[in-house]
């Protein structure tokens, strides 16, 4: 049986990824609080694959390597870390010409990569918030699932995640929860 292939992504109400100039801040009360956390840890648990555009790569390879060892980090940031740091990473660019995080490597091919992938003994593959690979994915029809954190914020601009047309599918929604800040966050499957 292949394996899953599983988007996970955080979204404004106006559907944008990252707000002008790639500002995050409006997702961080959301990312840390308790019920978004441990869902997260849920779902890493499953994962054994990451795929990973450019800037999502550079963005994680800059941030998490230094948080296992890290003794004012949360005990579940360093589990998150030390995750990052052993599970395999591919990275899907065009421009990048190596990857020199741990299990890390470059891939330019996604449609290609990801059929193979799906073939190859493992547990499931995650797409962490990278837009483009998401997209690309979603236009290939090769994404079986969606979880999406809608949070309750209007940014009016930045990076969007619904950018363009795509292919038609139909999707089942496996579970809804709202988190205390206000966010919704939403599990669907690809029929």
């Amino acid at each position: 049986m292949p394996r899953t292939v599983s988007a996970n992504i955080t979204l404004s109400l106006d559907g944008y990824a990252a707000g002008p100039d790639g500002d995050m801040s409006w997702l961080i009360e959301t990312a840390l609080h308790e019920q978004c956390a441990s869902g997260f840890a849920g779902f890493y648990g499953r994962v054994d694959t990451v795929l990973l555009g450019r800037t999502n790569y550079e963005g994680f390879h800059g941030y998490w390597p230094a948080v296992a060892d890290d003794p004012a980090a949360d005990p579940r940031s360093r589990d998150i870390s030390r995750w990052f740091d052993d599970v395999e990473k591919v990275v899907v660019s065009r421009t990048l010409t190596g990857a020199t995080w741990s299990n890390a490597r470059v891939a330019r091919d996604l449609e290609g990569e990801v059929r193979a992938l799906r073939e190859a003994p493992g547990r499931d593959i995650a797409v962490l918030s990278s837009v483009s690979v998401i997209r690309a994915l979603l236009a290939a029809d090769l994404l079986d699932e969606l979880r999406i954190i809608r949070v309750p914020a209007i940014l009016g601009d930045g990076l969007p995640m619904f950018d363009g047309p795509l292919p038609a599918s139909t999707w089942s929604t496996e579970s809804v929860a709202t988190v205390p800040t206000g966010a919704v966050v939403t599990h669907h499957h690809r029929r």
